[in-house]
């Protein structure tokens, strides 16, 4: 109606007959704009409902991922490591299981640190550089310049795993500023160690080669070291396990270990069952259940309101109330979710319907039935959330689900009304045009009356005289 009420803006009121033929148009085309109105109202509608649907879609889509997790046969096999030093850290993985493992720790892991001798310069011109990894691997670089800034870009650039960072180290007895390079390899572990000589790969070869790291002033400050851990220390089955860096992730499956520093005491790693985590499988499940049946209750709610003025009272019905679809899927899923399997009710583990529909989650006695008989209360949340999960997941499918299709179909409707409202737009745009080009020409014709008018009563007048 924008474009048919700013089309009003153009009219002129009748400057002959005196008529407000503005508001004469106005009047005309509001009643002609009624049905246009009528489609305007029912596309608001439409939407809001379809804005209903996606909510309720969304959080039983919801719901099939919790029952999807609940259903798994390990669902409540979740676990916490602790251990009895501050020097380790652990946490578990998917594949942990119940247990422990008491160990020390050696060594922790080290990158190799060496410095050079302290210098001003490198060399006096651009001489090669053969970086030698742990494994025998040589990559010779050449700087562009004897300087120490070029031979610390070409060793970076060089891509050996190692790194140099020019370092002050006072000055010279004539007050030259000195510098050391620092050569630090990339990763920890023994297989980080390296050596850097002066000369190419085949001087290194024959052994012609200068070693800078051996060099008088120079030292290696950190040697290349792997963390190491000892495993029933003692006895004959002692056994010494490395990593190159801090972490050890196969010591037991589903364990993973960080050491921090050696320890002079046997350090145990245990691994139970987190039932806090386990109740929040469960209740978890609850409480998707419990945001599908909130939302629809509360969309499906007739309010009544009374005006303050004339006392008049006006009910409302949620924007769901009536809509067979959401009726059914609410019912089968409140139906599988207190459904007996193998012959016993939820209720056993603490999921508990109540009167109006909702459930509740029993925490005290979910854990009791875990600690006395974990595998039945696996068997009956993983039964319970095969079911609901099926119920969900028929109705909340992106493809087919019955909420889903029931979305596309209303879509569809909308689109619908926004082209018949587009059509009217143009409709009533061109009635009003037409009106005004009426009341236009209606003017002009009384002007040429009132002008035969004028010019008959003047010639009267003249015959008369």
């Amino acid at each position: 109606m924008s474009s048919v009420s700013s089309a009003s803006s153009l009219a002129i009121d009748g400057l002959v007959s005196g008529l407000k033929t503005t508001d004469l148009i106005n009047s005309l085309m509001s009643v002609e704009g009624v049905p246009q109105t009528l489609l305007k109202n029912k596309l608001t509608s439409t939407n809001s409902f379809i804005s209903s649907l996606q909510t309720i879609n969304s959080l039983v889509q919801t719901l099939a991922t919790k029952a999807a997790a609940a259903g798994k046969a390990t669902s409540l096999d979740v676990f916490t490591a602790t251990s009895s030093s501050a020097a380790v850290t652990a946490v578990t993985g998917a594949n942990a299981t119940a247990g422990s493992i008491t160990f020390s720790v050696g060594s922790t892991a080290s990158a190799q640190v060496g410095v050079t001798a302290a210098t001003s310069a490198w060399s006096a011109s651009a001489e090669p550089l053969t970086l030698v990894g742990s494994d025998g691997k040589q990559t010779t670089v050449t700087p562009a310049s004897g300087s120490l800034d070029d031979t610390v870009s070409a060793i970076n650039k060089a891509g050996a795993g190692i790194t140099a960072t020019k370092v002050a180290a006072g000055t010279d007895t004539d007050g030259t500023k000195l510098y050391r390079l620092q050569l630090t390899s990339a990763k920890t572990g023994a297989a980080g160690a390296f050596q850097v000589y002066r000369g190419t790969g085949a001087e290194v070869t024959a052994g012609s080669a200068t070693n800078v790291l051996t060099e008088t002033g120079a030292a290696v400050v950190t040697q290349a070291k792997d963390a190491s851990v000892t495993l029933w220390a003692g006895t004959a089955a002692e056994q010494v396990v490395t990593s190159a860096t801090n972490t050890f992730t196969d010591l037991v499956p589903g364990l993973t270990v960080t050491v921090t520093k050696p320890t002079t005491e046997s350090v145990t790693v245990g691994v139970a069952q987190d039932t806090t985590k386990a109740q929040a499988v469960a209740s978890g499940l609850v409480d998707a259940m419990n945001a599908v049946t909130a939302y629809y209750g509360s969309n499906t709610a007739v309010t009544s309101t009374t005006s303050p003025t004339n006392g008049t009272t006006t009910t409302t019905a949620g924007v769901l109330s009536g809509d067979g679809t959401t009726r059914d899927v609410v019912q089968r899923l409140t139906s599988t979710m207190s459904a007996p399997v193998g012959g016993k009710s939820p209720s056993s583990i603490g999921i508990v319907i109540t009167k109006d529909g909702d459930f509740t989650f029993d925490a005290d006695v979910f854990q009791k039935a875990l600690a006395t008989d974990p595998q039945g209360t696996q068997a009956m949340l993983s039964g319970v959330a095969a079911n609901v999960g099926a119920a969900a997941t028929a109705a909340s499918d992106k493809y087919d689900g019955s909420i889903t299709t029931s979305i596309t179909g209303r879509q569809a409707v909308a689109k619908d009304l926004t082209t018949q409202i587009d059509s009217w737009t143009d409709r009533l745009t061109a009635r009003r045009a037409s009106l005004q080009t009426l009341y236009s020409s209606l003017e002009t014709s009384l002007s040429k009356l009132q002008s035969q008018s004028s010019w008959l009563a003047s010639q009267l007048a003249s015959t008369s005289s």
